[in-house]
């Protein structure tokens, strides 16, 4: 039974980090998956209180990371909140339209086209958000990925 818990418990964490670079997929909630499928294979009582919480706060930082990032990097390159959703919209079909590049294509594609629809940017103001919204998204990976990181090795030190 220890080799199926540990066998679950790490493609939970694979998934997470594959979910860095698919936003469809909630990583941090597999993370969380993770550390429940432990106490229920070798009991919660392994996991201490103050082992949750700090979790928890984990979890969400990571939220709000993911919704600061994509904000800062369209504000920041001079886009609307327009541009935001288009970037949103684009992460989330980027990658089911073009596979592999849709990841950063869909987020840039998405915001230029906001920008250019919604509130008639020009194509310079509209390409600028575009890269903003792949800087966010790409600074959201780095971030995410360290804070995950963290997390997993809070767990080992504490089983």
């Amino acid at each position: 039974m220890d080799i199926v818990a540990w066998v679950i418990i790490i493609a939970f964490f694979i998934i997470a980090f594959i979910g860095l670079v698919y936003p469809i997929i909630p990583s941090v909630l597999f993370i969380l998956g993770g550390f429940i499928v432990y106490g229920l294979f070798y009991g919660f009582s392994e996991l201490p209180w103050w082992f949750w919480v700090i979790e928890i706060l984990f979890v969400i930082l990571l939220f709000g990371a993911d919704t600061l990032s994509n904000v800062v990097g369209v504000k920041k390159f001079g886009g609307s909140k327009a541009g935001m959703w288009g970037s949103t919209i684009g992460l989330l079909i980027g990658p089911f339209v073009i596979p592999v590049a849709g990841i950063l294509i869909g987020p840039f594609i998405g915001a230029v086209a906001a920008e250019l629809i919604v509130t008639r940017s020009s194509l310079e103001q509209a390409f600028k958000a575009g890269i903003g919204s792949l800087v966010g998204f790409l600074t959201s990976i780095v971030t995410k990925g360290i804070v995950q990181i963290v997390m997993i090795v809070l767990f080992i030190i504490v089983i």
